[in-house]
């Protein structure tokens, strides 16, 4: 029997637009009538302060002094009635450090690229939103999908179907593009519009997705594209892969 989350993939092979079997985020959209501005214009120019490997802008060598971020609770909250509030320092650089039951993986997040999907991720990240949370849509050679708190106590039948209770936009950069594995971007639904707590991590260079779905980060290290590997497959796995934890870090110069 197809899950629900599958017949809306599937259901993307209409559009022309859109490839047959995209990282889909299934939840409904929630119009809290404060939304953040997804059509704010997006600057496509390579920023200054990164340079570029392939396709995807990765992070200059100037040093900087890393801090982790403090969660914002005692516990996890994972649901929200208003859109996040602003996290990012300007001039800082952000890192993610998620923690899995296999192996733990660091993300340069890509605050230049896309600073609102950025804030968002850190907002829920820093209020705890992600433990617990399965990767429950892993396919060997695309994408492995996660951050829908659905899988942390909701039947099987509804995963994919979560979010945090707002959306936002899609932000794209021509500098930033699906170019290999390690390339972290947002799933979302049918519309531009429908960007939520769902990621994905690319298992492959996945060409298909470029300029349709956000980009916010990479792999760090040879070390967690080595832990990427470990995700547990399936749609969804018998046994996914569970995040332990994600810890924000904050670089100044």
């Amino acid at each position: 029997m197809l899950r629900p989350y599958v017949l809306v993939a599937l259901g993307l092979t209409a559009c022309a637009s859109s490839p047959a079997s995209a990282p889909v985020d299934a939840s409904p959209p929630t119009d809290l009538g404060a939304p953040v501005d997804a059509a704010a214009p997006v600057d496509a120019s390579t920023p200054a302060d990164v340079a570029t490997s392939g396709d995807v802008p990765m992070a200059t060598d100037a040093p900087r002094s890393f801090r982790p971020l403090a969660p914002l609770g005692p516990t996890p909250v994972r649901s929200f009635t208003a859109v996040p509030a602003n996290m990012l320092t300007a001039g800082a650089d952000y890192r993610a450090t998620i923690v899995t039951d296999v192996g733990t993986l660091q993300v340069d997040l890509l605050e230049d690229v896309a600073p609102i999907t950025v804030n968002s991720f850190v907002w829920l990240a820093r209020n705890r939103f992600f433990e617990g949370i399965a990767f429950h849509r892993v396919i060997e050679g695309f994408v492995a999908q996660a951050g829908d708190p659905n899988t942390v106590d909701g039947g099987r039948a509804t995963w994919g179907r979560g979010g945090p209770g707002y959306t936002f936009g899609l932000e794209v950069d021509p500098s930033a593009n699906y170019d290999g594995p390690g390339v972290v971007g947002m799933a979302r639904g049918n519309a531009e519009n429908t960007n939520g707590s769902q990621f994905f991590i690319t298992l492959a260079a996945t060409h298909s997705l470029d300029q349709m779905y956000t980009i916010f980060g990479r792999l760090l290290d040879d070390p967690s594209r080595a832990v990427l590997a470990q995700i547990a497959r399936g749609e969804p796995p018998a046994t996914p892969t569970r995040i332990t934890s994600v810890t924000i870090l904050e670089g100044v110069p």
